[in-house]
């Protein structure tokens, strides 16, 4: 489900009073693909409730080019909400998550594999406030970029 920043306040402060583990992940899921179902099911897996901050295509030009994203934020959040095990989707317009880490407060906060835990943005933060952060290895030769790559190359 989308929910705004504000609602996304709420839910977290109401799972948190009923001792619910919350979780938070972030990216851009420009084109969804297998690697990122097989991430976003493991992430849910160390929780009760999974948030997803989503990059605003705003975010995503500025992070990845003015190519990008293939996918307006409104597609991507309306395919990724439809995932059985995200409760929430959250569009942030920064170019990191950190302010709506500090607004959820979750227990848990996943990255990819391809992250080192001291360079993942609001890692210091929950760690702080006594959760853990988490990488999630990716699925060997899934990504959007190299589907990107694919498309190109079959013009």
């Amino acid at each position: 489900m989308l929910i705004s920043q504000t609602a996304a306040k709420i839910i977290a402060d109401e799972a948190r009073k009923d001792s619910r583990r919350i979780v938070f992940t972030n990216g851009c899921f420009d084109i969804i693909h297998a690697g990122h179902v097989k991430y976003l099911a493991e992430a849910k897996k160390l929780g009760d409730v999974l948030f997803l901050g989503l990059n605003s295509d705003q975010s995503v030009r500025r992070l990845k080019g003015d190519s990008r994203p293939i996918n307006s934020e409104t597609d991507r959040a309306s395919v990724l909400s439809a995932l059985r095990f995200i409760d929430y989707v959250v569009v942030f317009g920064e170019d990191t998550p950190e302010n709506i880490i500090r607004t959820i407060r979750p227990d848990v906060l996943v990255k990819g594999g391809d992250y080192k835990i001291e360079n993942i943005v609001g890692a210091d933060f929950v760690k702080s406030e006594g959760g853990e952060v988490v990488t999630i290895d990716f699925v060997d030769g899934k990504s959007t970029t190299k589907i990107i790559e694919k498309m190109k190359s079959s013009k």
